[in-house]
């Protein structure tokens, strides 16, 4: 694929039949120790390190606004500060997309890191995803880059890279990449390339595959759960994979787990990426031991012809006021406080206001916390006095002329720029993908020879399991008692994958929780597009809420921008559920 021949894998401490690779990162913020962790916690080949996010890369934007030279994630050098030493000894190569913007610059410092603590170490990168020079996204867009796939940090490896930072690549690009040198994998090694997808999407976000934000943590003692361990992968030729952790570390690694980072951002059983199309409706799931899952029978499909470009824009300005309503009533104080603020901000309103109120207060509380209810305020214009100034002094001139107990949670501001996110997709032969080897050779990687356009998996009817017998008594309990779920955003679309607890239960979801009831249950989604995938392997359904996050997690446009705890809501509402499985 990178046009660099090689007989022997680079990745030369591994053992035979097995590449072990291990994550370091789930986001840019996630904790700083981590890395140290892991390569001081066991064997491992190649460390992972994922930064990027749809915000983080509007952040990274706005920092090169600022700086030029900036655009990269700091966090990632001083992390090496002392892993780099600690890798060295170890034989273990570092690949992250700690790049962002400015892949070439986090070489530059990751190499004069190298040279000031005496670690000799060949850096090599992988740019072209930056599109932003291209103008043709329209107004204001503040990045613009190509998700791109792993073939160019295979290059690097082969050509002896130690470490290789890329900018937009897809998360699971950073395992794809490191297996396709190891096990000379060519692009039409489909199968392979989509078991190494499937088992870098579980490794992607860190310890949400052990245990970290699991819907089902109370069925494990919570002491494990405290500090949970990183993951890794036990990779194979064929592209199987155990999914595991390091000896000793707490979490908890087993079908749950798994399954839940499994569906984690995901839509149709076709998940699609720049190296391949996995099927998702293919994945087994086995266990293998303690803490470790086995995942295989993943089938390949050739990648679609384009690539996703994630386009980063400042939307307009916005401001919030969270005004604290205590006691007795609480409709009746909205209300006023609703009332007075429209009419101090008269004809000239800003486009957007939007009111939410928040019953958190209860009755005869024994806290006056707990006896107070939040209405939220929240404004949006594009020009930033209008929701500036004109806010907050609207607000704080009522501050002895309104409801009884008048207070807010935070004093008001002047307002803040808020982003907004997009995708588009351009012809993959039409970018550059460049991976600058060690010595600074630039090498031009090819796209795949196989292509096919993505289409959508009709449901599997003749898979799904039979349904309960008719006539069961029911009772009304919360959804989460027979599933977990996991729920997350792309875009302003949101997804909640939903995995049966039991055989039986999933006889239940599979025939009960169709789109009409997922609607009841989720009033917000009355009114949008949802889609129903089912993934029968996996005893879950998951679903795509389209446009629920309107322009994305920056604009903030909804309580729980980023649909994080969505699952959790689904499962705490109650559904008529049999007897038999409570």
């Amino acid at each position: 694929m990178s046009g660099i021949e090689t007989t022997d894998s680079p990745i030369t401490g591994a053992a035979p039949g097995i590449l072990r690779i291990g994550n370091a990162s789930g986001f840019y913020g996630d904790r700083f120790d981590a890395l140290r962790e892991m390569l001081t916690g066991g064997p491992l080949d190649v460390l992972t390190g994922d930064y990027l996010a749809e915000l983080t890369m509007l952040i990274l934007g706005r920092d090169r606004q600022r700086d030029p030279a900036a655009g990269y994630a700091k966090t990632f050098l001083r992390q090496l500060e002392e892993g780099l030493g600690l890798a060295h000894e170890r034989g273990v190569k570092i690949v992250a997309n700690a790049g962002g913007l400015n892949p070439a610059g986090l070489a530059a410092a990751v190499r004069a890191l190298a040279e000031r603590v005496g670690v000799p170490v060949r850096v090599a990168h992988v740019e072209g995803d930056d599109l932003l020079a291209r103008g043709d996204w329209g107004d204001g867009v503040l990045t613009a880059n190509a998700y791109l796939g792993g073939a160019g940090i295979a290059a690097c490896l082969r050509a002896g890279a130690d470490i290789v930072v890329t900018g937009r690549v897809t998360d699971a690009a950073l395992v794809t990449g490191p297996a396709a040198a190891h096990f000379g994998w060519a692009s039409d090694d489909l199968d392979a390339l989509a078991g190494a997808v499937v088992a870098g999407h579980v490794l992607e976000c860190g310890t949400q595959a052990t245990g970290g934000n699991y819907a089902l943590f109370t069925d494990h003692d919570p002491r494990r759960l405290r500090h949970p361990g990183f993951p890794l992968a036990e990779i194979r030729a064929d592209g199987t994979a155990v999914i595991t952790k390091h000896p000793g570390t707490d979490g908890v690694v087993d079908l749950g787990t798994v399954t839940a980072q499994l569906l984690y951002e995901t839509g149709g059983a076709r998940y699609a990426g720049p190296d391949v199309t996995a099927r998702l409706d293919t994945v087994r799931l086995t266990p293998d031991g303690p803490d470790r899952v086995r995942i295989s029978g993943v089938r390949g499909e050739p990648p679609p012809p384009t690539l996703k470009v994630g386009l980063n824009r400042i939307g307009g300005w916005r401001n919030e006021v969270v005004f604290v309503l205590t006691g007795l009533d609480i409709e009746a104080k909205a209300d006023l406080v609703r009332d007075q603020v429209t009419d101090a901000l008269g004809n000239t309103p800003p486009a957007e206001v939007c009111w939410e109120l928040a019953r958190t207060d209860h009755d005869n509380a024994p806290t006056e916390e707990t006896a107070s209810a939040l209405l939220r305020l929240v404004v949006r214009d594009s020009d930033p006095d209008r929701v500036g100034r004109a806010v907050s002094g609207a607000v704080v001139e009522l501050a002895l002329g309104s409801y009884p107990g008048f207070h807010v949670t935070a004093p008001p501001g002047k307002g803040a720029p808020y982003g907004v996110f997009e995708s588009a997709y351009i012809d993959a032969a039409e970018v550059d993908h460049i991976a600058v080897l060690p010595d600074g050779e630039r090498v031009g990687v090819p796209t795949p020879l196989r292509v096919r356009e993505l289409e959508p998996v009709p449901d599997p009817v003749g898979d799904l399991p039979e349904p309960l017998p008719t006539g069961l008594a029911t009772l009304p309990a919360p959804l989460g008692l027979i599933a977990g779920a996991r729920s997350g955003d792309k875009g302003g679309d949101a997804n909640v994958g939903v995995w049966a607890r039991s055989e039986g239960a999933w006889r239940w979801l599979a025939h009960e929780l169709t789109v009409d009831l997922f609607r009841q249950l989720i009033p917000e989604s009355a009114e949008l597009t949802v889609v129903r995938h089912v993934l029968p392997h996996l005893r879950a359904l998951n679903f795509t809420v389209e446009g629920l996050l309107g322009e994305g997690v920056a604009a903030q446009a909804r309580f729980d921008p980023q649909a994080k705890a969505l699952g959790e809501w689904l499962r705490g509402r109650y559904a008529h559920l049999p007897e038999v499985l409570l």
